[in-house]
């Protein structure tokens, strides 16, 4: 017995039923200790599908015999290098033999893992064939449960990290290279996540030693990469238990403090909670690292982690601005490319992994534990999930809910299962799911009615979790929200919503008792939903009733039961519930398990089938109105439409409702079905109707086909004898009037009889002789429709499919069904399946029926071709097309329904009479008969493609197939099938020689080619696969329950099998060689594919794709007549042929093809480039488009892989001839090569001299190519090619002149390239570069002050090495710290190749070239876009000026400086400016690596014209350029480098009594950019800031501006720190507290220099006198001052300031924004102090700040600036939501509470509106207890206050206007001010509490009375009380629009009287 086959029943015995686990989420668990490396798995499969095939599966050792065959061709293709076509075949190869579900062992999978993990990332194979072996590699990992990470398998993280570092590292991988093709990086980094699993972590030291020396904020770039590299490749399975040091909360302080050095950036936020979520989850089994309420995190870090997903939910709070800052993510530079695909890996669900995968019992007791915390999250932004509050947020809240419910399901059902290893303790338990439930459970009622429809899709299917959780939770509130949308009694979107909320829920409904009575009401309620006026209820009414059918049986249960009289008693009880859910209200709980008794819940269900007969009359009569009211347009293009999405639902409902009605019901149904098709003819409704009829006929086919085909067929006859139906043809595709009945008919007849099995048999005669009858009779467009009716009666007859859709098993039917059997679901691997297989009588009725029709169709045709047909070709009409036409459409079809017949095999074999080679029992069909490696004649060009004319092998497997092989139906059906394609062949020639224009002709001629191409053992052509694969995995949707396996309804586990067997089809299916007759059919379509006719070119095209995908060999058959009928278009100027030939060579698969194959490649792009003269339009565009296409056949090809032999050789095969193999395979490759390139190099040769003369639009073209062609690594570039592109950059035409400076550069770089490699090819791939004089510099980084001597080394010139690099030592320092040495002697070492290019590009360029070059630089550009510095100019230049300094050019130093002071001239014009700052940028950057010498001298020059420039010559035209020069001579490099230049800088002081502001500014920013630009290198800062702080209150706007940022500049590049070594750096963060130390602290320098600075702008606030306009001191010093902070505060290091909010910013801060004079100041203040709540203070941090805002809150006496904090009061307390303590929550509510009794009317409001908000985001508990405390108050206020009895009328109407005074005049007393104020402080806190529930339905219970006592209380108030009180009561009334009848329930008759009048006018009112 199998090994695998016994770890199947070894498995069954123990009831595992489990398949496909995500691997993004599941936990591995802990494996078994028996060896089972050799099990194909640990966990078996849940569905057999060999067993349920019809037919013999191969044995295990057969099985096994193919997969070893294909290792031992891999790995003969990889020794041998290989790899495309090679490797690639043998992978896809395998990749088949994995989707046939065959298993591959533990070891074997392991061993290929790491095979592929190797070639995925090896250097030197082409990186698009590596994305083959990489997708391969995903495929092998994708499911944990194969290997377990760690425990089987560990990679290693190296090889990924070294090919990312190139992307996200480059200073560290060596040279810029021009000309490299890099990887795909988003293939980078989703192998790391496949890969990341099986990272060891005992990788973490190490991995941390590599990446933390290069964080860094000095170029905050360094700190997006460290972490992105973290997330992708940090190790986060558990370590062994005896690993203390690797346990998780050894380096999270670390990973917190990281967080906290780079806040306010949502980047960093995203991936921190992508590595905790793993790190929950990876955790989660481990029974060593300690668990508690907050998972394996420490209550601070959860309480940092959920801040966090608070700030990225990004809701709007009051004026806040976005909690994230731009300056931030927008620094993250290369960052960016390493982070994962958000589309893929949602941040939704990383926020929901973290948070259930933390879920412990634990979390039950704690307030603030992680289920705690989610419920305040969920509070938080309740309100957020209403419809009517939608935004930005929505989709991300819905995703998160629909996330986490999913992660609870599916670890709630894998803990159940077992498949989860999981602590005891530490498992989930219905309490924590109730409490989980219910948390979510009021926003998901709110969010199925979402206005969006992704976020109705995420909230539908997150009910469907809850309610799979807890039912009885769930159900009854959806109940009660569906039945009154039902009854139409609320809005229409309501009803959609219900419909779709009852198909998710229709499955559990029907599995829980009680619920499952209301399943037969609600059904009856949804009927009127199927509506031809709205068609999207009728697909959602559809959808529903089709969940319906899949999970009950229509039966009528009360058959025998003499109690029950139909349907009342469950009428009865549904009405009662629903009464009972109207009253009720929303604390509903019908609790059927326990209120309901068993017997009289199965009597009421019983009762409740008695109407399903009533129920499938009314349902089918409302379907036929809705088919009669389809509008005509419904045509068969796939246009999206609604009236085609319901006609496509339609077969879907019907198929499980028919199949699941009981034999009375069926009968019912059918004689309705069958009267209404016999009785009408609905054009558009066809399809639909015919669907429908198939349904019925799979259903029951015995009793459907004997209903049907006789009327049928007397239908048909009548139409054509009676009506004369089809009797003459007709023009176009539309059906005339008078042959709808016939077309309808035989639609009807088509569909009845496809896949019914064998009931068609009886009915043979009828049905050969009716097809007989109409292919005479039929004329113009229904004779499609007949060919269809044949067609489908061939796939009926003989395919291999399954007639069984019942949703019972036979044996259950055998013993009666019962209530029981509701919801019953069959297990997958207890099936019965029936199929169909073809018998002998129906191989012969299709034999006949195939014959018939075929010979007299081709006896037409042949008469129609030679002029005997009555049907003459005389042009008169399309009559002779016509029947041309039919009958090939008719062979078409004929082949197609007979496509399981042929075999691909016999159809050589039976022509070249080669026997297939057969190789023990492993059946390979090389389809040339000749085994893969037989020894050809060595001599065979050697440019031929090895992929076509190679046949490799490939296995078959068992399919079933229905003829016996050399039997006389066998012989036959092939025979005709080749008389077929020889006459396809004659119509061709026909056609081609005597109607070449007859399009009509032409189109099915080639799909007819097409057909008999493709259609061999399946019929590809209809996609017959992807089909039934997509509808399969559209049904299947719903029933998908995470942490299940295929728990689906019966019919559709059948259908599973179905589309396996489909599977082995499609797999034997495979390419085949080519016959004779195939050869020249393929010539046929070269010949059309070319013709002048668009339209047969397109469908030649079309043919000539797919016949090449399936003969093998087809491509170098066709490449060569097309080439040549191109070169014939291009050289007679026939503009269809050249179109023709360019779409097919170029623009489809022949053109890899002739890229491979350089026997054409060379004519291919001389008749291209000739082609590219063709003077018409649609020629040049199409040439615009292919030169990319041309410009790929120049690429090298792959010289060399370096891969880990040992690696390899595990899958080496034990026989010995394989190395022969090897090395004959290794030669070939090696010759074709080189033939290849030896013909590259020539045709280059030919291209050089061709550009010389060429069309500049030519040349641009082939200079294009020639780059690609002409560069390679051993030889550089050749002379002719130097010399033109030398010539080239200096060339006239400016488009030339940019691609052959570009192409220039790429060769200066390939040169240097070469040079750093040491001339190696294999240092070249493997990136080994040796730099001419970089070195590794020891640092000494345990001598203490260290880190200050080597920073102060950056403030002299001298030094013996330059440090260009940030890293190491800002965050940690390394051992070995990366330098370049300052004053390099020794010259580069050049092989001979390397000085012959270096001489032949030099000798060129001499003064002349040079000048020429400068003036094209002076040009003005020709778009305003391009006018900036350009560094590719600069770059072009600095290797030019390079190889001068090495005295290698014909112009010296000295005739450029006098050529770079022409240029420069008077510097009257910018674009002087612009080429002078390109040509210095050039010339000091060539000079990095030259002596000091060269280097002074340069310097001594550029700075003599740079500083005449700084000082007089900068202007706001010409500024940008010099900026961006200095960007490039100081970005990434020392400053030491340039300083000259940076001292020149940094000694800048401001020049108070200059009066050019202009000249100041733009110095500063120069200034400021050298700061940016060296950062913390930066070390000549003091006396800069000493002169700047002094002059803050410069008077000149565009001076502060820069001040101020150069101030924020130099601050921020202050702090760093600089930990001698990673082990320090956690050491410090793990004892300073669970989320590490906290950054930026202050030093007492920059303390002391910001309390001098505000002292100063609080001395001059005084000196200036109130309303003065002028600008003074302290209104200009304060804009600087803002513009520093508001840097500060949007930059990462703005917690440094956090002291100074509460005494020294927030005071200033508020009197800046009164100065109503300078609105530019005030604006500046507001935008700034915006920023204070948005700091991510640490928790307690924020107490001096609440404090600060208290106070100013209550007894600031400006109203402004009261107003003013109360914006920040909500803003910081929703932010801190989780950090906040509860005495401070309460200091703030204390303080808003208060506000409300504020004098002023705005404050008053703000203060409402700021309570609402905080009460609406508070937890729970607290919530209650402020409601209660605040309502009690504020209802005491009112009731303490009343207003003085009304007085007399006189003194009433002298008071009319105020509010009631009480003295007889119209001045208000002060006491009665103060009662106004105070009754309106407590209506605002009234109106506030109400305000902070404005959707939730029903209201609390405490707000009815709230609102009572405003409408008695203070409703009659006049002025501002009495309006706040209507405006209050009429909002609580306005946004509850939608739940009104729902709401009004939660008042008492009482109150409803109350608040008559008041909240809603009465009629008469």
């Amino acid at each position: 017995m199998s090994e695998g086959r016994l770890a199947e029943l070894l498995a069954e015995l123990d009831g595992a039923r489990e398949n496909d686990i995500s691997r993004a989420t599941s936990p591995g668990g802990v494996p078994s200790n028996q060896d089972n490396r050799r099990i194909a798995r640990t966990r078996p499969r849940t569905y057999p599908y060999f067993r349920y095939l019809p037919y013999d599966v191969e044995d295990t050792a057969t099985v096994q015999g193919y997969l070893s065959e294909i290792l031992k061709n891999l790995y003969i293709a990889v020794e041998a290098g290989d790899f495309t076509p090679g490797a690639v075949h043998w992978t896809r190869e395998l990749r088949s033999w994995l989707g046939l579900k065959f298993d591959l062992s533990k070891e074997e999978r392991i061993k290929l893992v790491n095979l592929y993990y190797e070639l995925s990332l090896a250097s030197g194979i082409d990186f698009g064939v590596s994305e083959r072996f990489a997708s391969m590699f995903m495929v092998l990992t994708k499911r944990k449960h194969y290997i377990k990470p760690v425990k089987e398998l560990i990679l290693d993280w190296r090889p990924l990290f070294r090919e990312l570092k190139v992307f996200v590292l480059p200073s560290e991988s060596g040279l810029v290279q021009a000309n490299v093709v890099k990887r795909n990086i988003r293939t980078l980094t989703k192998l790391s996540t496949f890969a990341q699993l099986y990272c060891d972590p005992k990788e973490i030291p190490v991995m941390l030693e590599e990446f933390l020396p290069y964080f860094n904020t000095s170029f905050v770039e360094g700190a997006f990469v460290v972490v992105g590299l973290l997330n992708l490749l940090f190790p986060t399975s558990a370590p062994e238990p005896e690993d203390e040091k690797l346990m998780p909360q050894q380096y999270l302080p670390t990973f917190f403090h990281l967080w906290s050095l780079v806040n306010r950036g949502r980047i960093l936020d995203q991936q921190f909670i992508d590595i905790f979520s793993r790190l929950a989850r990876d955790a989660l089994p481990a029974k060593h690292i300690s668990f508690s309420a907050y998972g394996i995190f420490t209550q601070e870090q959860s309480a940092q982690i959920f801040s966090a997903i608070l700030r990225m939910l990004e809701i709007p709070v009051g004026q806040a601005h976005s909690p994230y800052s731009i300056a931030v993510d927008g620094a993250s530079g290369l960052g960016t490319m390493i982070e994962r695909d958000t589309k893929k890996h949602p941040i939704g669900h990383q926020i929901a992994r973290w948070i259930v995968m933390s879920l412990s019992p634990a979390c039950l007791e704690k307030p603030d534990s992680i289920l705690g915390n989610l419920e305040g999250l969920i509070q938080a932004v309740e309100t957020f999930f209403h419809p009517s509050n939608s935004g930005t947020w929505t989709k991300l809240l819905s995703q998160l809910v629909y996330y986490l419910a999913d992660f609870f399901v599916m670890r709630w059902n894998r803990e159940k299962s077992g498949e989860m290893e999981i602590p005891e303790d530490r498992r989930l338990n219905d309490e924590l799911k109730r409490r989980f439930v219910l948390c979510l459970r009021d926003v998901i009622f709110m969010g199925i009615y979402s206005k969006s429809g992704t976020a109705m899709n995420f909230s539908l299917s997150t009910l469907q979790s809850l309610a799979y959780l807890e039912p009885e939770l769930i159900i009854p509130g959806a109940l009660q929200r569906i039945y009154p949308s039902m009854q139409g009694l609320v809005e229409v979107h309501r009803t959609t919503s219900s419909l779709r909320a009852l198909q998710i829920l229709s499955r559990i409904m029907v599995r829980t008792k009680g619920y499952r009575c209301h399943v037969t009401a609600l059904l009856g309620l949804a009927l009127p939903g199927i509506d031809a006026n709205d068609l999207d209820k009728t697909l959602y009414t559809l959808s529903y009733l089709q969940s319906v059918c899949y999970n009950i049986p229509f039966r009528d249960l009360t058959d025998g039961q003499e109690q029950l009289s139909g349907s009342m008693l469950a009428m009865d009880w549904i009405t009662s519930e629903v009464t009972r859910m109207e009253q009720t209200g929303a604390n509903l709980e019908l609790d059927y398990s326990n209120t309901l008794d068993d017997a009289d819940e199965e009597m009421i269900l019983r009762s409740s089938t008695a109407g399903f007969a009533e129920f499938l009359s009314s349902f089918l009569g409302r379907v036929f109105t809705l088919l009669e009211n389809l509008p005509d347009t419904i045509t068969k293009v796939r246009s999206g439409s609604p009236e085609e999405n319901v006609v496509n639902t339609l077969p879907a409902t019907f198929t499980p409702l028919l199949a699941s009605l009981s034999p009375d019901l069926y009968d019912l149904a059918l004689n309705k079905i069958a009267d209404f098709v016999g009785n009408h003819v609905i054009h558009q409704a066809r399809d639909a109707m015919a669907f429908i009829c198939n349904s019925l006929c799979k259903a029951s086919p015995e009793k459907a086909l004997k209903k049907f085909i006789p009327m049928l067929i007397a239908s048909i006859r009548t139409e054509i004898d009676v009506n004369g139906a089809a009797s003459t043809r007709n023009t176009g595709t539309e059906v005339l009037p008078r042959d709808r009945g016939l077309v309808w008919n035989t639609s009807m007849l088509g569909m009845c009889i496809v896949h019914v099995g064998a009931a068609v048999v009886p009915y043979r005669a009828e049905l050969l002789e009716i097809a007989v009858y109409m292919q005479q009779k039929c004329k113009g467009t229904p004779t499609v429709h007949v060919s269809n009716f044949i067609h489908h009666l061939l796939l009926n007859l003989t395919g291999i499919y399954t007639i069984d859709f019942s949703i019972f098993e036979p044996s259950d039917l055998g013993k009666g069904i019962g209530p029981e059997d509701w919801g019953n679901f069959s297990k997958p691997d207890e099936l019965t399946i029936k199929w169909h297989v073809p018998s002998e009588a129906e191989i012969d009725f299709a034999m006949e029926l195939f014959r018939s029709q075929s010979d007299s169709a081709m006896k037409s045709l042949r008469s129609l071709l030679n002029g005997t047909a009555a049907t003459k070709r005389d042009g008169s009409d399309k009559s002779w097309s016509d029947e041309v036409s039919r009958n090939l459409v008719l062979l078409r079809l004929l082949l197609a329904g007979s496509s399981v017949l042929f075999d691909s095999k016999p159809i050589h074999a039976s022509e070249d009479d080669e026997t297939s080679h057969a190789n023990g029992d492993i059946e390979m069909s090389h389809a040339n008969g000749a085994p893969p490696e037989a020894s050809k004649d060595e001599s065979v060009d050697d440019l031929a493609a090895s992929e076509e004319s190679e046949v490799r092998p490939t296995f078959k497997y068992t399919d079933g197939y229905a003829l016996e092989r050399e039997s006389e139906s066998y012989e036959g059906i092939h025979h005709v099938r080749t008389e077929i394609g020889l006459l396809l062949h004659e119509v061709h020639e026909f056609l081609i020689q005597n109607e070449e224009d007859d399009v009509a002709c032409f189109n099915p001629l080639y799909t007819a080619y097409k057909s008999w191409f493709i259609d061999v053992g399946i019929e590809k052509s209809a996609h017959v696969l992807d089909r039934v694969t997509r509808l399969f995995t559209a049904d299947i949707h719903p029933y998908k329950v995470s942490g299940l396996r295929k728990e689906y309804p019966r019919s559709l586990l059948l259908r599973r099998a179905n589309v396996y067997h489909l599977q082995r089809l499609r797999h034997n299916a495979s390419p085949r060689a080519a016959t004779e007759l195939e050869k020249k059919l393929l010539l046929d379509l070269a010949q059309s594919s070319v013709s002048s006719y668009t339209e047969v070119r397109k469908n030649a095209q079309n043919a000539i794709e797919s016949a090449s995908r399936a003969i093998i060999g087809a491509r170098p058959l066709l490449v060569p007549p097309i080439l040549r009928a191109f070169e014939t278009g291009v050289k007679e100027s026939h503009y269809g042929q050249i179109k023709g030939a360019m779409y097919t060579l170029l623009f489809g698969s022949l053109a890899k093809t002739i890229g491979r194959d350089w026997r054409y490649a060379p004519t291919m792009i001389r008749t291209f480039l000739a082609a590219c003269e063709v003077d018409r339009p649609s020629v040049q565009k199409l040439c615009s488009t292919g030169t990319i296409q041309i410009m790929d056949f120049g690429r090298s090809g792959e010289r060399m892989a370096v891969l880990d032999k040992e690696i390899i050789r595990t899958i080496a095969p034990e026989e010995d001839n394989v190395e022969t193999q090897i090395c004959r395979k290794r030669d070939r490759v090696k010759k074709k090569r080189a033939a290849t390139e030896a013909k590259k190099a020539k045709l280059t040769e030919e291209l050089v001299e061709m550009t010389k003369h060429a069309h500049w639009k030519t040349a641009s073209r082939t200079a294009a190519i020639i780059v690609t062609h002409g560069f390679r690594f051993e030889t550089l570039a050749q002379d002719n090619l130097i010399s033109l592109l030398v010539k080239g950059t200096i060339d006239t035409h400016p488009g030339l002149r940019s691609l052959y400076s570009g192409a220039l550069m790429a060769l200066f770089s390939l040169l240097n390239t070469r040079v750093a490699c040491e001339h190696q090819y294999q240092n070249y791939i493997l990136d080994k570069q040796n730099i001419l004089g970089k070195i590794e510099v020891a640092t000494k980084r345990d001598q203490p002050g260290w880190t200050e001597e080597h920073l102060a080394s950056f403030a002299r010139a001298e030094t013996a090495y330059y440090v260009d690099h940030e890293y190491p030592g800002w965050l940690v320092w390394s051992s070995k710290l990366p330098a370049y040495k300052s004053d390099i002697r020794e010259s580069e070492d050049l092989d001979d190749e390397e000085k012959r290019v270096v001489h032949s590009i030099g000798s060129q360029l001499d003064r002349e070239w040079f000048k020429t070059l400068f003036n094209y630089l002076l040009q003005e550009p020709r778009d305003s876009g391009a006018d900036r510095f350009r560094v590719a100019s600069a770059m072009m230049l600095g290797y030019s000026f390079d190889l001068m300094h090495d005295g290698h050019t014909a112009a010296t130093l000295d005739e450029i400086k006098e050529e770079i002071i022409t240029t420069f001239g008077d510097g009257s014009d910018k674009h002087k400016h612009r080429a002078t700052s390109e040509i210095l940028g050039g010339l000091l950057g060539s000079s990095y690596d030259k002596s000091m010498e060269v280097r002074s001298k340069l310097w001594e020059f550029c700075m003599s014209l740079v500083l005449k420039i700084f000082n007089d010559g900068l202007t706001p035209e010409n500024s940008g350029y010099w900026t961006t020069f200095l960007h490039l001579l100081l970005q990434g490099k020392d400053p030491r480098r340039s300083w000259p230049l940076v001292e020149w800088l940094a000694d800048f002081r401001l020049d108070m009594s200059s009066n050019a502001a202009f000249k100041e500014s733009s110095k500063i920013t120069l200034l400021q950019q050298c700061i940016a630009d060296c950062g913390w290198h930066f070390q000549l800062e003091k006396p800069i800031l000493e002169n700047f702080l002094e002059h803050i209150d410069h008077p000149y706007k565009g001076v502060r501006d820069a001040i101020g940022q150069t101030l924020a500049a130099i601050y921020r590049s202050r702090y760093h720190e600089s930990y001698k070594d990673v082990t320090t750096l956690m050491e410090t963060q793990r004892n300073a507290s669970s989320i590490g130390l906290r950054p930026y602290h202050l030093t007492d320098d920059f303390s002391a220099t910001i309390n001098e600075v505000f002292t100063r702008l609080e001395t001059w606030r005084k000196e200036r006198t109130p309303g003065q306009q002028t600008p003074s001191s302290y209104t200009s010093g304060s804009k600087t001052v803002l513009l520093w902070l508001d840097s500060m505060l949007s930059s990462f290091e703005c917690i440094q300031l956090t002291p100074f909010f509460p005494d020294v910013f927030m005071e200033q801060l508020l009197h800046m924004m009164d100065v109503k004079e300078d609105q530019e100041l005030q604006a500046l203040a507001y935008h700034v102090f915006r920023h204070i709540p948005n700091i991510p203070l640490r928790e307690g941090e924020d107490a001096d700040l609440i404090a600060a805002l208290t106070r100013i809150g209550k007894t600031s006496p400006l109203w402004h600036q009261r107003l003013r904090v109360l914006i920040n009061m909500q803003v910081l307390y929703f932010r801190r939501l989780f950090l906040m303590s509860v005495s401070q929550q309460r200091a703030l509510f204390d303080c808003v509470a208060d506000m409300l009794l504020d004098s002023q009317h705005e404050v008053r409001q703000g203060a409402m509106t700021t309570l609402s908000g905080m009460i609406r985001c508070s937890r729970v508990a607290f919530r209650e207890e402020m409601i209660t405390t605040l309502s009690r108050k504020f209802t005491n206020m009112l009731l303490d206050n009343p207003l003085p009895k009304k007085q007399t009328r006189t003194g009433r109407l002298a008071a009319g206007s105020g509010s009631a005074p009480s003295t007889g005049t119209s001045t208000p007393t002060p006491e009665h001010t103060k009662l106004v104020l105070t009754r309106h402080a407590a209506v605002l806190g009234l109106g506030a509490l109400v305000q902070a529930f404005p959707y939730t339905s029903p209201p609390p219970d405490w707000i009815p009375g709230v609102l009572t006592t405003l409408a008695n209380k203070a409703n009659s108030d006049p002025g501002v009380v009495g309006k706040s009180v209507k405006s209050i009561l009429s909002d609580f009334k306005k946004t509850r629009q939608d739940t009104w009848q729902m709401d009004l329930k939660a008042f008492s008759p009482e109150q409803v009287e109350d608040l008559e009048g008041v909240l809603w006018k009465s009629y008469f009112a």
